[in-house]
């Protein structure tokens, strides 16, 4: 299925990559016409699409006026329709890329909206447009960058941080395994190959799911208790809960392995300082790691 990504934007991605190299790809993601001052843990940053600046990036000490004792991560898995949403506070929720459906309808107001797919801004815009002003925007810089070209004028003030990628940051060329290592705030399994960030605002580690970001800001607010909620990852080729089609354009089948070895990492972490993680869909494939499932808001017959 087509990713949706408009042809002139696969042609830049192409001539980047040829014309920097593969450790400065990712100049892509704001190239062309997008700068960005980016935040501290204090101090805000800004937005800049062609010399004009139209948003703000909000810093850590910003990001939200309270700390909910209880958080939901919230994808779009078709697991979703086994759930009785009535019992989730929304305003505790991150919802992830196409979790968006359910507002107003379902989530009035969520805590937070995470976005890191650019193909998703592309195909979805519809449903950006629905994020309530007040609730906070987890964006990529690829994302912002789509969205710049979409409409300038929607990212005024929005309450926006940035996902920065710790293994391709923004204007950096791609860290080394030892680079990161040496990050204050990383923490690498031994192959290198999975990481957690203990710091999500100065970036964290990407894995092919927008799931692994959010579980990052999520443990980084310190909760007591995380729920996943239509998180399913092995079920990549069905149609996501809020779309028609009979197969979804969808990553996740080729990232399954990385994706789940990422979120065991960040289960061990938030093991360490007494955050619960609980999973309640009952066909994801965390359920064979040691995410135990409940059935709590599973709609009875």
């Amino acid at each position: 299925m087509s990713s949706n990504r408009p042809f002139v934007r696969s042609l830049i991605k192409i001539t980047v990559r040829l014309a920097l190299g593969g450790s400065r790809a990712h100049a892509q993601d704001w190239f062309p016409g997008l700068k960005l001052n980016l935040a501290t843990e204090t101090q805000d940053g800004a937005i800049w699409y062609r010399g004009r600046h139209v948003g703000t990036l909000l810093s850590a000490a910003h990001s939200l006026p309270s700390r909910p004792s209880k958080l939901m991560i919230v994808g779009s898995g078709p697991s979703i329709e086994q759930n009785d949403l009535t019992q989730v506070n929304g305003s505790s929720c991150i919802l992830l890329n196409g979790a968006l459906s359910l507002v107003p309808d379902v989530i009035e107001e969520p805590l937070a909206i995470a976005i890191e797919d650019e193909r998703f801004i592309w195909r979805h815009f519809e449903l950006v447009q629905k994020i309530p002003a007040q609730s906070l925007c987890l964006f990529s810089v690829s994302v912002i960058r789509a969205i710049c070209e979409l409409d300038t004028s929607w990212l005024k003030g929005r309450r926006i941080a940035l996902i920065e990628n710790v293994r391709k940051p923004y204007r950096i060329g791609r860290r080394a395994t030892a680079e990161l290592r040496a990050l204050p705030y990383t923490r690498l399994t031994e192959d290198g190959a999975s990481g957690f960030s203990e710091s999500p605002f100065s970036a964290v580690f990407q894995a092919g799911s927008v799931a692994v970001s959010a579980m990052q800001f999520a443990i980084g607010w310190k909760p007591r208790e995380i729920g996943l909620l239509g998180i399913d990852i092995g079920n990549a080729d069905q149609a996501r809960f809020y779309e028609t089609t009979d197969k979804a354009y969808s990553g996740i089948r080729r990232a399954q392995a990385q994706i789940i070895d990422h979120l065991l990492l960040a289960k061990d972490v938030a093991s360490e300082t007494g955050i619960e993680i609980i999973n309640y869909s009952s066909i994801s494939a965390l359920n064979d790691f040691g995410f135990g499932f409940s059935d709590k808001i599973t709609k009875t017959e």
